[in-house]
């Protein structure tokens, strides 16, 4: 792998700016994962807004940032299945499948976490 070998801030340097082309290339690539970045700048200054204490806010805009590291998995996933064959497999559309699974449990536990924290509030 190029730049293996780089340590220090070298590498720091290199893990950023491959992370930021990642970042861009699943924008550009994924419909749903836009659509989550959406929901977070919604519900981003929404959970900060109404969260009361630090730890509740924590949960609620960690529950959202959640959703969207689950869906970068399963896109990673999914990239690497299709880079293998685009010829259907049982395998390939199960590990496919998991990965939605995730993304969909991801997003579940966000809505108990935000109604846990302000159903008693506005209940």
């Amino acid at each position: 792998m190029a730049g293996q070998n780089l340590t220090g801030w070298s590498r720091i340097h290199a893990a950023f700016f491959n992370s930021m082309k990642g970042l861009k290339a699943v924008w550009l690539s994924e419909e749903a994962f836009r659509q989550e970045i959406y929901l977070l700048i919604v519900t981003g200054p929404l959970g900060f807004w109404l969260g009361q204490t630090g730890f509740e806010k924590a949960l609620l805009v960690g529950s959202i940032l959640l959703v969207l590291i689950v869906e970068l998995l399963n896109t990673g996933i999914e990239i690497v299945v299709d880079r293998i064959s685009f010829e259907h497999h049982e395998l390939s559309g199960r590990a496919k499948d998991v990965g939605s699974a995730a993304v969909f449990l991801a997003l579940a536990l966000a809505g108990i976490i935000w109604l846990l924290v302000l159903l008693p509030r506005f209940g």
